[in-house]
């Protein structure tokens, strides 16, 4: 039959089967020898960080507008994200995979924001201590150690006590970090925190020698956290006419009168140095009006210090001399003499810093009116590191004298056992500890290893919390997702972003904070950027992709309330599940894996 509708072409009827019944009866599953499953594992970012942080699924709740749950799970393994937001050496950002495919992710500016987000959001903690077991910690030093040991331990049900010699709390926080960087009411406004939870600190109490027999019978175990209190000094002729820079630093931001005469002096000065103290000392008196020159025996990418804070002191006015030892520092009228002798890089030692020596001829002379020492800093006194001892276990951030001079539990944390002088370690020496004990106390010296083991983030650097306490996150793997395991076809190139910076010449008229925190925009987008190496983001692209139907998402039947949730709540039905891996394929961040099937 023709049809004119279709120019005379030949019209032939179709027929086509239709099923009435479905496909289930055919258990396609029975002819597979592979099987998908889901397996989350570790993030390289976690790993690093000191403080164990779930980096991944942080961004992931940030990605979503959960800000409050972020939040939560930043201070689930770390008191004081508004500082670290702030001052923290950011290693998680050297071990992102992404900054192998374009730039990292700005975890350190998320960070802050999610701080600043939440608290203006007035989002609750969720923090609290646990029911007391009826026994006392003692701290001495209310540095981010001994601070974070008393919040780690006050939620394990622990009362803690720490006695200060100084009239505020946070060491290093308060004494060393200026205010542009570090404003005081953020400082305080997480010591409270700790604070709230039952943790009483004693003010202008200082520590001796006999700290541990004073406090003997009122506590069930010591934790010595007191911080690196006194400088190094230069090792040259006429050291003694270069000025401290911790004091200098402590003296500017609490009123001292050091900072007073630096402000009245001018002129111009030398910082001696290449970490973050001498950085802040150098922009800290181009703020009082001093003209400032930082010398350096090495090179500028040798610094320590952190190099967007280098990069930001040379755009404020300050001078780098690099390769350049001092030799003498001498008087001259009314100011100083400093001598260095021009040193050449030689070869790349241990720590990945070039070595460098001495080069032929005469020394240079610098002249100035004041000059300042900032090249570290050792414990105050020889009761405030452990003793070299047999019984000594030591451990990645703290050590342990299980058998103490008072009969009790005695460890030692912070900076003076730390390889790692930095905020984020002490913060970790504090989990450590609190971990250390709480498992001394439940099963003995002997048990204590083992909990350490169950509580290691990838390699064991690092601690969790929550790895200790058995949550959700301790079914993860130990195995650190590398670049290669990341399906790359699901993430465009794009760029990293911090906060909004002062310009320069505005920023060193005051101590004002320098950098804003990222606004909610450029927060979201740098969440998005992230790959959640190694966890369920719920992007269902097994569930796409999987061309037997055979993947299950109980969360869809959930609503939102599954965001808060750690873990994938998907599976593989084995009866349909023919093993091809597409799934397996197509996940973009590593949360499968694809086995032999078991019989």
């Amino acid at each position: 039959m023709k049809d004119a509708m279709f120019g005379g072409a030949e019209h032939v009827s179709l027929f086509l089967p239709i099923s009435r019944t479905t496909t289930k009866a055919n258990n396609t599953g029975a002819w597979s020898f592979m099987r998908p499953r889901y397996a989350e594992k570790t993030a390289p970012c976690s790993a690093r960080c000191p403080c164990g942080e779930d980096i991944p699924r942080i961004e992931m709740l940030v990605s979503r507008g959960e800000i409050g749950a972020a939040w939560r799970t930043i201070l689930d393994e770390n008191p004081f994200p508004g500082i670290c937001g702030r001052v923290c050496f950011h290693p998680c950002e050297s071990a992102c995979n992404r900054g192998e495919r374009d730039e990292p992710v700005s975890i350190n500016a998320l960070e802050r924001f999610i701080d600043k987000a939440a608290i203006e959001g007035a989002e609750a903690t969720g923090i609290s201590a646990a029911s007391p077991k009826g026994m006392k910690i003692a701290i001495a030093g209310a540095g981010p150690a001994g601070l974070a040991a008393a919040y780690f331990l006050a939620r394990l049900g622990y009362s803690c006590e720490i006695f200060e010699a100084s009239n505020g709390a946070g060491g290093v926080l308060r004494s060393g970090i200026p205010a542009y960087r570090l404003p005081t009411e953020a400082l305080e406004r997480e010591v409270k925190r700790i604070e709230a939870l039952g943790v009483k600190i004693h003010y202008s109490s200082p520590m001796g020698a006999g700290f541990a027999e004073a406090v003997k019978g009122r506590f069930d175990a010591i934790f010595v956290a007191c911080g690196n209190g006194k400088p190094q000094k230069l090792g040259v002729p006429g050291e003694e006419l270069a000025v401290d820079g911790l004091a200098f630093l402590d003296a500017a931001r609490n009123g001292g009168e050091a900072a007073a005469e630096a402000k009245r002096k001018g002129g111009a000065a030398i910082v001696v140095g290449g970490g973050n103290s001498a950085v802040d000392v150098a922009r800290t008196l181009v703020r009082l009006g001093v003209s400032t020159t930082i010398v350096y025996r090495r090179r500028r990418e040798d610094m320590p210090a952190f190099g967007h804070e280098v990069a930001r002191a040379l755009e404020e006015g300050v001078r780098l001399l690099e390769l350049r030892a001092p030799i003498s520092v001498e008087k001259a009228g009314a100011g100083i003499a400093l001598k260095v002798r021009k040193m050449r890089p030689a070869e790349l030692g241990e720590d990945g810093r070039m070595k460098v020596l001495p080069e032929e001829g005469q020394p240079d002379t610098i002249h100035a009116d004041a000059i300042y020492a900032a090249i570290g800093a050792a414990p105050a006194e020889a009761w405030m590191v452990p003793p070299k001892d047999e019984a000594l276990a030591s451990m990645s951030h703290c050590a342990a004298l299980w058998s103490g001079p008072a009969g009790v539990p005695v460890l030692y944390g912070g900076d003076p056992v730390n390889a790692d002088e930095s905020v984020a370690d002490a913060i970790a020496s504090g989990k450590q500890a609190a971990i250390a004990l709480d498992a001394w106390f439940s099963g003995g010296a002997a048990s204590v290893e083992a909990a350490l083991a169950r509580s290691a983030v990838g390699d064991g650097r690092a601690l969790s919390m929550e790895l200790y306490r058995g949550g959700p996150r301790s079914g993860r793997a130990s195995h650190v997702v590398a670049l290669s395991d990341i399906n790359l076809d699901y993430f465009p190139r794009s760029k990293s972003a911090r906060g909004q910076s002062l310009a320069p010449e505005a920023a060193i008229a005051g101590f004002g904070e320098v950098e804003a925190a990222l606004d909610a925009e450029l927060a979201a987008a740098q969440a998005e950027r992230c790959f959640n190496c190694g966890i369920c983001n719920d992007c269902d692209n097994c569930r796409t992709y999987c061309p037997e139907v055979a993947v299950f998402a109980a969360r869809a039947e959930k609503g939102d309330s599954w965001i808060a949730e750690a873990g994938p709540d998907r599976s593989v039905d084995s009866s349909y599940c023919k093993g091809c891996g597409i799934c397996v394929k197509e996940c973009p961040r590593c949360a499968m894996v694809i086995e032999e099937q078991q019989s």
